[in-house]
């Protein structure tokens, strides 16, 4: 029903978007003979065939435990094992295909983790908002996990850091907005690489995921990404998966939704302006609602409209039909300006971080 509809979708995107297991689709690159250059959908690991190669199918397995929530699914292109380890297939599928974390447990002895960082990094930087866990690639970006234990023992089985990375892609992509994975525990796993406190602290410091030993059980440390150098326009926040996740889900809805709902279909008129700037700020009040966000605000972005209006020289024209120099506008004429077929918008949105240093101070 026209102008409705866009506040309608900015609702659903955001309520849809609290519990991480509605968003987190695994990419995953296997090699496999039987079905190389192919790719399958794994929603359970029932799904899951039993003439599959064993390590394929356990990798599959360990990324579908997930956390509190499982993976929406785990996507797997599948290379040929003579091939070279060529991942360029793989790489040309997911760059086409949605996902939102991908993870080889290969990609170590492939020797392909720098390839796949800049992969990473040519996404995002044209607005797909993806990531990778990598075993051991200190790639000081926020788009890439770098998990460095060594080793994790389940049983019998001992995995290594690349193949431990699923079920890390797992756990993150299973934990909901609303907490981090810090500390989540590994109920199955009964031992690994253990390190001192000032190893453990020196590793996060230097952007590495990582699993430790607390005396009792294996669990995860502090929930990073592997950035450590930070501007002004990116700072520490960027640091942390919990934050770096609400960005791009928030990126990413408001992006899609416009495209779908908005760009094209209305007039750009002051009135419709509005609608977008409305939409957005239900979709806020929405992850509010959540515990998501706290604090926010939407409007037109009057230093951008100023500037445009001051590119394009001559007379301004407002909404409604009245002409007047630039000098002369107010706020709410610059606000009313027609701006052509571009649309600014300014936000400011307060993310919630988890809890996850308690200093406490006790008189006796």
């Amino acid at each position: 029903m026209g102008m409705p509809n866009v506040s309608i979708s900015f609702t659903e995107a955001a309520s849809t978007a609290v519990t991480r297991g509605d968003r987190g689709i695994i990419g995953m690159i296997l090699k496999d003979k039987t079905y190389k250059n192919q790719t399958k959908e794994y929603i359970t690991a029932a799904d899951i065939p039993n003439n599959m190669l064993t390590a394929n199918k356990q990798q599959i397995e360990l990324a579908l435990r997930g956390y509190e929530n499982a993976p929406k699914k785990v996507v797997v292109y599948f290379i040929d094992p003579e091939a070279a380890a060529d991942y360029s297939k793989a790489l040309n599928y997911f760059e086409i295909n949605k996902f939102n974390y991908l993870v080889a447990p290969s990609v170590e002895t492939d020797k392909k983790a720098s390839e796949v960082v800049n992969f990473i990094k040519k996404l995002r930087e044209n607005g797909k908002m993806v990531k990778a866990i990598l075993p051991n690639t200190a790639a000081d970006s926020e788009g890439i996990i770098n998990y460095t234990t060594a080793s994790v023992t389940e049983g019998d089985t001992v995995y290594t850091t690349e193949q431990f990375c699923s079920r890390i892609a797992g756990i993150i992509a299973g934990t909901p907005l609303r907490i981090s994975c810090t500390y989540a525990p590994l109920s199955e796993a009964t031992d690994c690489t253990k390190l001192t406190r000032t190893e453990m602290d020196a590793a996060i410091n230097n952007g590495e995921f990582i699993v430790w030993w607390d005396g009792e059980k294996v669990k995860t440390g502090r929930a990073v990404t592997s950035l450590k150098t930070t501007t002004s326009t990116k700072g520490s926040k960027f640091k942390k998966i919990k934050i770096v996740d609400t960005i791009d889900m928030i990126y990413e809805d408001i992006k899609k939704t416009a495209e779908d709902t908005y760009l094209g279909k209305f007039e750009n008129s002051y009135d419709n302006k509005g609608l977008l700037v409305s939409a957005i700020m239900g979709y806020f009040e929405t992850l509010k609602r959540e515990n998501v966000l706290g604090s926010y605000s939407v409007d037109i972005d009057v230093e951008a409209n100023r500037s445009y209006l001051l590119s394009k020289g001559g007379k301004v024209k407002i909404d409604g039909g009245e002409e007047k120099e630039l000098e002369d506008c107010t706020d709410i004429d610059i606000k009313k300006a027609d701006t052509d077929e571009h649309v600014f918008i300014t936000a400011q949105i307060q993310i919630y971080d988890a809890i996850e240093d308690i200093t406490i101070s006790i008189a006796i």
